[in-house]
C-alpha cells in the first residue's frame, strides 16, 4: 500500500508540473514548489473532478497566494467553494480576486448574485455587467449572464424594452426565450400572462414543467380550482411529472406553498440558472451543472426541484453518499417527493448491494401511501419484479390490469410485467397469455417482441414465427444487442448457422461481457467448424462473475464433449 501511495504521489507531481507550469506566472513560484502544496493541489483537483466538492475545499483552501501565479486555480477553488455551500466564502474570494485584477466570469457572477440576494441591485448589475462583457468558454455562460443582466435591470425598464432586450439573445435560445417571455409578462402583471402560459405549455416542444409555473401563477392570483384543472389536464398527459404531482396534493390540502414568484426578478433568475444546470447534466458536465445549480438555491432556497437535479447528478457521479443525504432530506418535503425519494434511495442501495434495505424502504414508502394511485401501484410492482420478488409483484400488476381499459397506457405495460413474472416462476400459460395481450394492445413494443420470441426458442416451439417477429424487433431497435442475439439464435436454431455468426459476432462486440451472448457465440463458432475460438469463448465465459452456476456446468461438459 505505500509503495502504491508513493506511486500516486509521483504521478500527481508530475501532472501538477505539467499543468502548473503551464499555466504559471515566475513570480513566488518556489513557495509552491515543493511535495506539500502540490500533493494538496493535486487531491483538491481529483476530488473536484469527483464531485467531493467539502473534501476538495479542504485541500484547496490551503493554497492561498496560488491565484496569483496560476490561473486555472481561482476558478477551480470558485467551483469547490460554491458547490460545498460556501456562497459567502465563494463571494469574499472573488472581491479579494477582484483586487487582484484576477476577476473572471464566475467571480463576477457569484458577486453579482452574492448582491441580488442582498438587494442590493446597483451592485449586482454592475458585476453582472462586467460577466457579460467577458467571453465565457461556454455559449450557455453567454445566455446567463445576459439574462441575469437584463432580469435584474428591470425595475430600470417597461415590459415592451425588456422584451427588446430578450429578443437580442442568441437565436439558438429560441425555445428558453418563450419561457423568458411568459415570466416577463407575469412579472409586469401584463393581462396577457395566462392566454401566454397556455400557449407555452401547448407548445409542441416539452413545456410540461412550466404547467407548474402556470398553476402556480392561477392560485396566487386566487384561481385555485382553475390551477387544479391545469394540473390534471398536464398529469394525464404527463402523470409521472413529480414537480406536478405534488403540487396538486399541495393545492388540493390546501397548502399553496409559494415556493416561486414570477415577480420575484432572483426567482427567475434562479430557474434559468437551474434550466443551464440541467442542460450541462444532460452533457455530464456534473461540476459546472453543480455550480449553477447551488447558486439557483441560494436564491430561491425553498424550491425542491433544484435538490431532485442535485442528487441526480451526484448519483450519475457515483457519489452515493451525497446523493443519499439529499433524497433522505427530500423525502420530508411532501407525499409525492417521498414516494419519489424512496425509489431512488432504493437504487442507491442496491447499487451498494445492500437489496434487503431497498426493498424494506420501498414496501414502507408504497405502505404509507394514504391513497395507492395505479402509476404507484405499477412502480411498486417493477421494483418487485426487478428484485425477483415476482410472485408478490403479479398482484400488484393484477390490480392495474384490472382497473384500466385495454387502451390506457400502464395496460401493455403491466401484462408485459406480470407476463415475465410468470415465466419466472414456470408458469408458462399464463406468462405467453400476457405477453400477447400485451403486444395486442402495443404491436410496437421491440423489448416485449424480443421477449416472447426469444421464450419460444428456448421452448423448441415457434421458431420461424420467432424469426420472423424478431426481424420486426430489430427494424425497431436496430443493433440493440439483446434482440441481435435472439435474432443469431433464432437463426441457429434453425441450423442457418452462418447467417447466425454474422448476428452473434455483432453481438458480442456490442455485449462483450454478458455470459449468455458469448456462450451463444461459442456454440455458432463451433457449428461453423471454429472449435478452438469456441472454446476460448466458452472459456471466457466460465470467469465471468455473472455467470449463473447452471450455465457454467452445461459450459464445462461442452468443453469435454462439445456440442
Amino acid at each position: 500500500m505505500k509503495k502504491l501511495n508513493k506511486f500516486y504521489k509521483i504521478i500527481g507531481q508530475i501532472l501538477f508540473v505539467i499543468i502548473f507550469f503551464s499555466t504559471a506566472h515566475s513570480k513566488n513560484l518556489n513557495k509552491f514548489n515543493n511535495a506539500e502544496p502540490i500533493s494538496d493541489y493535486f487531491s483538491g483537483i481529483l476530488l473536484l473532478n469527483e464531485n467531493k466538492y467539502n473534501e476538495s475545499f479542504k485541500y484547496l483552501r490551503k493554497l492561498d497566494g496560488l491565484e496569483t501565479i496560476h490561473i486555472n486555480y481561482s476558478i477551480k477553488y470558485l467551483y469547490s467553494l460554491v458547490n460545498s455551500g460556501n456562497i459567502k466564502q465563494a463571494f469574499d474570494f472573488s472581491k479579494k480576486l477582484e483586487k487582484q485584477k484576477l476577476d473572471s466570469f464566475e467571480s463576477d457572477l457569484i458577486k453579482g448574485i452574492f448582491y441580488l440576494k442582498n438587494s442590493d441591485i446597483k451592485l449586482a448589475l454592475r458585476y453582472f455587467s462586467k460577466a457579460k462583457e467577458r467571453n465565457g468558454n461556454f455559449i450557455l455562460n453567454t445566455y446567463v449572464s445576459n439574462s441575469i443582466y437584463n432580469w435584474s435591470n428591470l425595475s430600470n425598464l417597461s415590459l415592451v424594452q425588456a422584451k427588446l432586450d430578450l429578443e437580442k439573445l442568441d437565436k439558438r435560445f429560441e425555445n428558453l426565450k418563450k419561457i423568458q417571455n411568459v415570466f416577463l409578462n407575469c412579472f409586469f402583471d401584463n393581462k396577457d400572462t395566462q392566454n401566454l402560459f397556455e400557449q407555452l405549455v401547448s407548445n409542441k416542444s416539452d413545456f410540461s414543467r412550466y404547467n407548474y409555473f402556470y398553476a402556480s401563477y392561477l392560485a396566487s392570483s386566487g384561481k385555485i380550482n382553475m390551477a387544479k384543472n391545469v394540473l390534471k389536464t398536464a398529469l394525464e398527459s404527463h402523470p409521472r411529472n413529480l414537480l406536478l404531482h405534488q403540487y396538486k396534493i399541495d393545492l388540493n390540502e390546501n397548502k399553496n406553498l409559494n415556493t416561486f414568484n414570477c415577480q420575484k426578478a432572483e426567482h427567475v433568475i434562479a430557474e434559468i440558472l437551474y434550466i443551464t444546470a440541467n442542460a450541462l447534466s444532460a452533457q455530464s458536465i456534473y461540476s459546472l451543472s453543480n455550480f449553477y445549480l447551488n447558486l439557483a438555491k441560494y436564491l430561491n432556497e425553498d424550491f425542491y426541484s433544484y435538490d431532485t437535479l442535485l442528487a441526480e447528478n451526484f448519483y450519475k457521479n457515483e457519489n452515493l453518499k451525497k446523493s443519499k443525504k439529499i433524497y433522505f432530506d427530500l423525502s420530508k418535503k411532501g407525499k409525492a417527493i417521498s414516494w419519489y425519494s424512496s425509489k431512488q434511495l432504493a437504487k442507491i442501495f442496491i447499487k451498494e448491494e445492500n437489496k434487503k434495505k431497498a426493498l424494506k424502504i420501498v414496501e414502507n414508502a408504497y405502505n404509507g401511501l394514504i391513497k395507492k394511485e395505479i402509476y404507484e401501484t405499477f412502480d411498486y410492482a417493477e421494483f418487485l419484479k426487478n428484485n425477483e420478488k415476482f410472485k408478490e409483484s403479479i398482484s400488484f400488476y393484477t390490480l392495474i390490469i384490472d382497473k384500466v381499459k385495454k387502451d390506457h397506457p400502464l395496460f401493455s405495460e403491466a401484462t408485459d410485467g406480470r407476463g415475465v413474472a410468470y415465466e419466472r416462476i414456470g408458469e408458462w400459460e399464463k406468462a405467453e397469455k400476457d405477453l400477447l395481450a400485451s403486444l395486442e394492445a402495443e404491436p410496437e413494443q421491440a423489448y416485449v417482441i424480443n421477449y416472447l420470441a426469444y421464450s419460444w426458442i428456448e421452448k423448441g416451439i415457434k421458431i420461424e414465427k420467432s424469426l420472423n417477429m424478431l426481424k420486426k424487433a430489430n427494424k425497431l431497435k436496430s443493433n440493440d444487442p439483446f434482440i441481435t442475439d435472439s435474432l443469431g439464435w433464432a437463426l441457429f436454431k434453425l441450423g442457418r448457422y452462418q447467417e447466425s455468426k454474422e448476428h452473434l459476432q455483432l453481438a458480442v462486440k456490442l455485449l462483450p461481457d454478458d455470459p449468455i451472448v458469448n456462450d451463444h457465440f461459442g456454440d455458432v463458432l463451433w457449428r461453423n467448424g471454429n472449435r478452438i475460438q469456441a472454446r476460448y469463448y466458452w472459456n471466457y465465459v466460465l470467469s465471468l462473475d455473472e455467470a449463473e452456476d447452471e450455465l457454467k456446468k452445461t459450459i464445462e461438459e461442452k468443453l469435454i464433449k462439445g456440442i
